[in-house]
């Protein structure tokens, strides 16, 4: 038997690894994709083998994560919940696809990942590996009963390791979990588990900013930034013509400097409960607030409530592991479509913690300042006289209702029950 392990060389896909090799008999082949997580890959070749894998496979995927992942979603103006960027959902389907088509090329069984049976990531995964390879067995530790009788704790995984001569650094527990990428990173567990633990106290500066200072440690000046959009993308920063990939390290670097981007909240998880997560997503941040502000200027308003009115069933998609899926497609369509016009500069003010709007515009802007001005309006675009037709028109179902129903919008019952009173006019 063949299998590809989602691998990032930490205790427990090194656990992982050597576990399903000698529960399944394996040939292993472990994976990383490189999507930003930097220094976190350093020595990963000689540990893998050194575990017990056949091969390994690191792939730079960071273009391609801004591009094809990031980017459109950005374009959409997903937020899960009104605050979570996304950042780990939209990573797990990238990383997912490429371990299918490695899983295809080697000719392999099934996939392995070491996502917990509590969590968002095992649906993710999974749920990729039903829209593009439904053939391939998809293998959970973590949902195996042997597993969790043999490795209850960490303690379990480090004896293990040292009995199997795993090269782990066999350390104190971390108070929380850390989850990078080149869009954000996430902590999770631990200590946060209590939702009244203040992660933004400025005593846990050793924890919680590797993408982006404190805010109260940001600069005491405010800085400009300003962002060109071609169709929706960010194409440059300060002048600069970036591709996707340098947009978010140029915007990540600036955001973090001024602390920007930073959440702590209780989120709803897909398979049913509350979880609490802190995030730094700092160019993020910037893109999406930047990103609105140049549809604010250029997307007609129907189009703009009709596709706000989606789009929070569109981030759930992302959230829950849905992004092969047809709904997420046909979402992405109507997105796609929308942003045709959305171009244009926008400029920004970055300062402890605030991303502030500092400008926008467009040549195609549908702003006319002529048509909006509250002086006389010289091109006579818009006589303010239509105005009382148009409120009689739309008030009509309300005066209606008002004289059936009471002013007082109690129902018709009561409405009927009440005398009528005749008005005597002085």
């Amino acid at each position: 038997m063949k299998i590809v392990l989602a691998y990032s060389g930490g205790l427990d896909t090194s656990v992982l690894l050597s576990w399903i090799k000698e529960t399944y008999h394996a040939e292993m082949i472990a994976f990383c994709a490189n999507i930003g997580q930097e220094e976190e890959l350093k020595g990963l070749d000689k540990k893998a083998r050194k575990t017990g894998a056949a091969k390994l496979f690191i792939d730079d995927l960071q273009e391609e994560f801004a591009s094809d992942f990031i980017f459109p979603m950005l374009r959409a103006g997903a937020i899960y919940e009104g605050q979570y960027l996304l950042g780990t959902s939209i990573a797990r389907p990238l990383i997912a696809k490429r371990m299918i088509e490695i899983a295809k090329a080697e000719k392999a069984d099934a996939i392995a990942h070491g996502a917990t049976g509590k969590g968002n990531d095992q649906v993710r995964f999974e749920l990729t590996a039903a829209a593009l390879a439904p053939e391939l067995e998809t293998i959970a530790p973590w949902r195996d009963e042997r597993f969790r009788a043999q490795f209850p704790g960490r303690a379990e995984m480090i004896a293990y390791c040292e009995s199997k001569g795993i090269p782990v650094q066999a350390s104190a527990k971390k108070p929380f979990s850390m989850d990078r990428n080149l869009l954000h990173i996430s902590y999770e567990a631990g200590i946060l588990e209590d939702p009244w633990f203040d992660a933004g106290d400025l005593k846990n500066r050793e924890f919680f900013n590797v993408l982006s200072v404190f805010p109260e440690d940001a600069p005491d000046k405010p800085e400009f930034v300003t962002l060109d959009f071609e169709a929706g993308n960010c194409v440059a920063v300060n002048g600069k013509q970036l591709s996707p990939l340098g947009v978010m390290k140029a915007l990540n670097k600036l955001g973090g400097k001024h602390g920007v981007g930073r959440v702590d909240m209780v989120e709803n998880r897909y398979v049913g409960m509350k979880s609490r997560g802190v995030y730094e997503t700092p160019g993020g941040a910037i893109l999406h607030f930047a990103h609105r502000q140049m549809e604010s200027l250029t997307m007609d308003r129907e189009v703009m409530h009709l596709r706000d009115a989606l789009i929070p069933r569109y981030a759930e998609l992302v959230y829950y592991g849905y992004w092969f899926s047809p709904e997420r497609l046909a979402l992405q369509a109507l997105v796609e479509e929308s942003q045709k016009n959305v171009t244009g500069t926008v400029r920004v003010k970055l300062y402890k913690g605030n991303i502030m709007a500092a400008g926008r515009k467009s040549p195609v802007s549908l702003y006319n300042p002529h048509i909006a001005t509250m002086e006389a309006d010289p091109t006579k675009a818009y006589n303010q006289g239509d105005a009382t037709g148009f409120i009689r028109l739309n008030g009509l179902r309300l005066r209606v209702a008002a004289q059936v129903q009471g002013v007082t919008g109690r129902d018709a019952k009561s409405a009927r029950e009440r005398p009528l009173r005749k008005r005597v006019r002085p």
